[in-house]
């Protein structure tokens, strides 16, 4: 049971301990892969790949040496605490609702980095709603939702080993002339380590669109509408967060490097501020589910590896 508790205290620690301003492990992290950046950044794949192993190995070998150690409930509950992001994701999602609610849009542009890389200043109220409500939806399953998962089936040295690929991601990911050779390693292993946990989050998205009455709405959006959408882990997630909050998501979206045509997803009326408190209930109710869900594992799992 060491391993299930674990990840129970995790989840605690993430709702009750508020993230560090300084010295949070994945900050310290990303200042550590910026070491490693500048030693091995060269235009192509291989290197690429040697970046992320440089990365990403030392952190999961230390945790692994620490489960090793016989802590495994301090280890998992640490580093669930460290890499779960979704306490933060709802109080920013709130945050964001408030502000356009009361119609300060510039307090609202604030938030909007917090949540994606869209350019604020070109969004407008509708389309900050719509930007956050689908950061909401694709960050649950990147921040929350994908380390339980690996909580569950590898205990700590899997969640740092996720959040170590997952931010380096987000820093080197080929989204750019600089990094789309460097960062094609980082990219696709970030998309092979989502891939579960990412149609789980859409399994759960359906069952909560189905006690709306949208069940039928949420599995024609992820058959029909989530292999459009350029990413194979964002397509189903937002398109089921779509059909459960019976909005249309997706669209003409404004980055700084310009204006994509992203395609639509779900049926109905464009989101709203309502939409975004539903957005960050939805978030929460699935968190709630999958940590349930981790913890039966883990628990059941370790009983029968008892006998």
């Amino acid at each position: 049971m060491d391993h299930a508790s674990g990840i129970a205290a995790g989840i605690l620690a993430d709702r009750l301990i508020k993230d560090p301003q300084r010295y949070h492990p994945v900050a310290l992290f990303g200042q550590y892969a910026l070491w490693w950046e500048r030693r091995l950044y060269r235009d192509n794949k291989v290197a690429g790949a040697v970046f992320a192993a440089a990365c990403v190995l030392p952190p999961t070998l230390v945790a692994a040496g620490v489960v090793a150690k016989r802590a495994p409930r301090l280890a998992t509950a640490v580093a669930l605490w460290a890499a779960l992001g979704g306490t933060s994701l709802e109080r920013t999602g709130m945050r964001m609702a408030q502000a356009l609610e009361s119609g300060d849009e510039d307090a609202a542009r604030g938030w909007v980095p917090w949540l994606c890389s869209r350019d604020p200043e070109l969004l407008d109220a509708p389309g900050m709603a719509r930007a956050t409500v689908e950061s909401v939806a694709e960050n649950t399953s990147d921040a929350a939702i994908a380390p339980l998962v690996w909580a569950a089936v590898a205990g700590a040295p899997g969640v740092v080993a996720h959040r170590c690929v997952n931010t380096l991601d987000a820093m080197v990911g080929y989204r750019n002339e600089r990094y789309r050779n460097f960062g094609w390693a980082a990219a696709k292993l970030d998309d092979a380590m989502a891939w579960v946990p990412a149609r789980l989050t859409a399994v759960v998205h359906t069952g909560f669109a189905a006690l709306h009455g949208r069940g039928a709405a949420a599995l024609r959006a992820w058959r029909d509408d989530a292999p459009s959408h350029p990413s194979p882990n964002a397509g189903p997630v937002e398109a089921t967060a779509a059909a459960a909050l019976g909005v249309r998501l997706g669209g003409p979206t404004a980055y700084a490097h310009g204006v994509e045509k992203r395609p639509y997803l779900g049926e109905g009326p464009a989101p709203t501020v309502q939409t975004v408190r539903e957005a960050v209930r939805l978030s929460r109710w699935t968190q709630l589910a999958v940590g349930a869900m981790a913890y039966v594992f883990k628990s059941t799992s370790s009983q029968v590896l008892k006998g």
